[in-house]
């Protein structure tokens, strides 16, 4: 299936919204990636939120890191990336009912708890569920693991209900070491699982590995690493470099913090995604972007244990740029999650949902993006 969003047309087309740009004002992206076959019109439909604090089953909903579409029930799934600790390791089961005039309830329909290889919960901090994807009739999901702590991430594909059927392959250079020189920074490893077309399942690191360079400053790029899997034997069988942008950002206001990483991606077809950086600066806010990403022509980097020490050529995946939800007028919070769902007529839906941090500041914030085909040669966005 060729791209659903490769265009050199991408409109934006945005709904009538409290702070966000006039309805029916049109922005045009010239040629993401120098790809003009498929021209799309992306239209804001609304926000719906979850205030801090909600209680679904006796516990605390947030956290929400990962989002994904079940075509075969009209639900959603959404994993929260509590470490165990105010409740075992867990996804829920969402309805979102979404139109084009905007998203009128997110309902809580299930909670199911994530099972560990043994059968039993998660041990408290012993866990961070940072994404989950649906994958025919079984779950894929990431753990971020803790530097910190020792922990390697991983990935693991469970059953609907939660339990443990087997793991992924961790490659090599991914593990924390004590010293961090190599291996996963803590807090920014598997952030990502895009599953593409042809049955490959692409992992990605929310910063660089110690050994392949820095994180994202505001004057320097992260080279993260996708991990190309085979998902029948759970093996890697290629990585591609995705450089982060610089962070967009300085604090204000006294404020001493701010980061970028890749919160997410998405996939569209056999080498494009969509691409989540998700960036925050203290006391100035979130600023979220979305990329348009090109996997044809990419240097497979794994048999390369250092970027930064290697002599030999890498070309990174393709990028650009096609949505800053700031500069169309959206206040967005810590969008960590997105899919392609379904508005209640059937027509596709880009849905983004954030992750709150349990914070009484923040909120569980969905978004959502009707997706409608253009006319002309190329265009392959069905209803």
């Amino acid at each position: 299936m060729k791209s659903l969003l490769s265009t050199t047309a991408l409109f934006l087309a945005l709904a009538a919204f409290a702070n966000a740009a006039d309805g029916g004002r049109m922005i045009a992206v010239d040629c993401p990636i120098n790809d003009c076959d498929s021209p799309v019109r992306l239209t804001f439909a609304g926000e719906y939120s979850i205030d801090t604090g909600t209680m679904i089953d006796g516990v605390e909903f947030g956290g929400i890191s990962g989002i994904d579409y079940d075509a075969r029930t009209g639900r959603y799934i959404a994993i929260s990336d509590d470490r165990s600790q105010k409740a075992p390791a867990r996804f829920y089961a969402l309805a979102i009912t979404a139109s084009q005039d905007g998203i009128a309830d997110v309902a809580v329909l299930d909670t199911v708890t994530l099972q560990d290889q043994d059968g039993t919960a998660f041990a408290e901090k012993s866990v961070d569920p940072e994404q989950i994807r649906i994958l025919g009739d079984r779950l894929v999901w990431a753990s971020e693991g803790d530097g910190k702590a020792m922990i390697p991430p991983f990935i693991r594909i469970a059953s609907h209900d939660g339990a443990f059927e087997r793991e992924f392959s961790l490659p090599e250079g991914f593990a924390p070491s004590a010293n961090q020189t190599t291996g996963i920074r803590n807090n920014n490893a598997f952030e990502s699982i895009a599953l593409l077309p042809s049955g490959d399942i692409i992992v990605a690191n929310e910063a660089a590995l110690y050994q392949d360079g820095p994180a994202s400053s505001l004057t320097t790029a992260s080279p993260t690493r996708l991990v190309r899997y085979d998902a029948a034997s759970g093996q890697p069988v290629a990585q591609y470099v995705y450089m982060i942008d610089p962070i967009p950002h300085a604090p204000v206001n006294g404020g001493e913090w701010n980061d970028n990483g890749l919160s997410d991606m998405l996939a569209l077809d056999d080498t494009h995604l969509l691409a989540a950086e998700r960036s925050f600066a203290e006391n100035r806010g979130f600023t979220i972007r979305i990329f348009m990403v090109d996997l044809d022509g990419a240097t497979d980097v794994h048999n390369i244990p250092s970027l930064s020490e290697t002599d030999q050529p890498v070309v990174p995946v393709a990028k650009s740029m096609i949505l800053d939800l700031g500069a169309i007028g959206i206040a967005p919070d810590n969008i960590e999650a997105m899919t392609l769902g379904k508005a209640e007529d059937g027509s596709p839906m880009l849905v983004l949902a954030s992750d709150n941090n349990f914070n009484s500041d923040q909120k569980t914030q969905f978004l959502a993006f009707t997706i409608e085909a253009l006319p002309g040669e190329g265009t392959v966005l069905k209803h």
